[in-house]
């Protein structure tokens, strides 16, 4: 809070500042005596005042930010310092500590008693941010029960015999691992996760959730609500409870406010227990566009054109978690399904497109992407991704796919763009096929983005100067890195981004691979024509501030 603010309470700074009109403060205020509640909720509610312009009038008046709730992060040990019940009696929410100071999020950033009631419960200064009171409602519900509830939950119902418990359990009707279950979703989706881990443990159960590609162990639980919370998991996912001892995959969706969660599950059985993987697929997030990605302009050119040739084979590269398959659907989004005949055959579809025809792997019923493929073939298709190329017989009948007119898209496990060719010919695929079908190969990988919201520009170390000199042949006088805030949790990330190396097919490389050439012979020719590779592109970003040398440095130098 700033000594600029306009003389007086909100009401009347907002009269002052002719936000709103008397008659309107008037009315305010009556609903006020008469209702209770704040004066800031009660003005948004009878429409006196937006939440952007209530925002934009604290900005700039007050010196009050207003902070998305949707997005931030509340820091838990901040959370911790305030009860719950406080919390609600006054409409805030603790959001981070910083030095001897807490930042609270306020309905009313003009309630002096609530802050006087934060200072005598924490002994710290109080910085104040505005939301909305709905917001500020979901976010306490949603934080309190997180971090206090689910233990509550799970304290109310501890069985001292799970021996055969499964076969007795109810799930129609709300328990506390029922709760407790959906508490655990509704958190990890609030903070971005990709997975939730169940690790069952000697006397415990670790649950951690992956983060921009990351493990954090987030909470844990008596090891005797495993069996129970592992049957919920595995009723919603119509797995055979019974069977604890075989590796099972199932799915079920998840409304989580707005959003519609979709949730793959896999279980497998280890010395300590069952051990279950949930996998969240956010369906109302948009799908990337190809800038989006992080491709360099001149690579992302080349690549859109390559994206309108009649037929041919295009091949993404990497390891597991990669972001292939982003790169695959947001590339085929760029084709016009109106004018071609768009098919895919993955495992599983994670994304769901208009007017492009999808399936996916069913070994009950024989599909596999070789059957699949097959059968698409039949239906008179144009453009056809296959969600990956793992055995010899997929690769043969994608490449046939790719002679015979039509465009392939298809991923396949390799370090490199060049070594995806090494792998096509150790699955049996002839290296003449290989050069009459092959556009192009795109290896890539992640790497965790800054937070632009805490980056700070540092001094490089003596090693990565001299990596940086060694691989562009330039000096590098800073670096940039993420001090951690409340919007990252306090990693310094934010989200991910690729790192790519592109090799386009050229005749030289063609007459290479038929006369049998060695993987370091086309290596070297791809650095002749010019290839920009991963290490390279991942510098590059390290430069810009995008990445820091240490997520580059992990993710593509132990490349060869």
């Amino acid at each position: 809070m700033t000594n600029n603010r306009p003389k007086g309470t909100l009401g009347e700074s907002l009269l002052q500042m002719q936000v709103i009109t008397a008659e309107q403060l008037q009315q305010a205020q009556e609903k006020q005596n008469e209702q209770g509640g704040k004066l800031s909720e009660i003005l948004l509610n009878l429409g006196f005042v937006t939440v952007e312009e209530l925002a934009s009038f604290l900005s700039i008046m007050w010196n009050v930010p207003l902070i998305d709730l949707k997005t931030h992060v509340v820091q838990p040990e901040a959370l911790a310092l305030i009860p719950e019940e406080l919390a609600r009696k006054h409409l805030f929410i603790p959001l981070q500590i910083i030095g001897d100071s807490l930042m609270v999020i306020m309905a009313d950033p003009d309630d002096y008693i609530a802050m006087g009631d934060i200072f005598a419960k924490t002994n710290m200064k109080v910085q104040v941010a505005f939301a909305s009171g709905a917001d500020i409602r979901r976010a306490i519900d949603i934080y309190y029960r997180a971090t206090d509830e689910i233990q509550e939950k799970v304290n109310e119902f501890l069985p001292t015999d799970t021996g055969n418990r499964e076969a007795e359990l109810d799930f129609s009707v709300e328990t506390p691992i029922t709760e407790s279950l959906d508490l655990l979703i509704e958190q990890a989706v609030r903070d971005r996760a990709s997975d939730i881990h169940l690790e069952p443990q000697d006397n415990r159960l670790r649950i951690r959730y992956r983060i921009d590609g990351v493990l954090y162990d987030m909470n844990s639980v008596p090891i005797n609500v495993h069996a129970e919370l592992a049957s919920r998991i595995k009723i919603l996912a119509e797995m055979d409870v019974t069977r604890s001892k075989q590796a099972q995959d199932g799915q079920f969706s998840i409304k989580i406010g707005e959003k519609s969660i979709d949730i793959r599950v896999a279980s497998t059985d280890t010395i300590n227990g069952e051990r279950i993987t949930l996998r969240l697929l956010d369906k109302s997030v948009a799908l990337f566009t190809l800038p989006e990605l992080g491709f360099l302009p001149d690579t992302l050119k080349k690549y859109r054109s390559l994206l309108h040739y009649p037929f041919g084979m295009i091949l993404v590269g990497g390891p597991t978690g990669s972001g292939k398959t982003t790169t695959l659907y947001t590339s085929i989004n760029e084709i016009d399904r109106k004018r071609y005949n768009i098919m895919t055959i993955e495992d599983p579809v994670e994304y769901q497109f208009e007017n492009i025809s999808q399936s996916q792997l069913d070994p009950k019923a024989g599909i596999s992407f070789a059957s699949g493929l097959r059968a698409m073939l039949r239906q008179d298709p144009d453009v056809i991704l296959v969600g990956e190329i793992r055995d010899k017989e997929t690769a043969i009948t994608a490449v046939q796919a790719a002679l015979t007119g039509h465009l392939v898209f298809s991923s396949i496990h390799a370090n490199d763009a060049v070594s995806m060719i090494t792998r096509l010919i150790d699955l049996g695929v002839e290296p003449g096929l290989i050069a009459s079908t092959l556009i192009a190969l795109l290896a890539q990988r992640m790497v965790r983005r800054i937070c632009t919201n805490c980056r700070i520009i540092a001094t490089p170390t003596v090693v990565q100067k001299e990596i940086y000199l060694k691989e562009m042949g330039q000096e590098l006088s800073s670096v940039y890195k993420g001090t951690g805030c409340h919007l990252c949790g306090n990693t310094g990330y934010m989200g991910r981004i690729g790192i790519f190396e592109m090799f386009i097919m050229s005749e030289e490389m063609q007459k290479m691979l038929i006369n049998g050439v060695g993987i370091g012979e086309l290596k070297d020719e791809a650095v002749r024509e010019g290839i920009y590779t991963m290490k390279h592109d991942g510098l590059l970003k390290v430069k810009e501030g995008i990445t820091t040398f240490e997520e580059v440095m992990n993710s593509v130098f132990t490349i060869g």
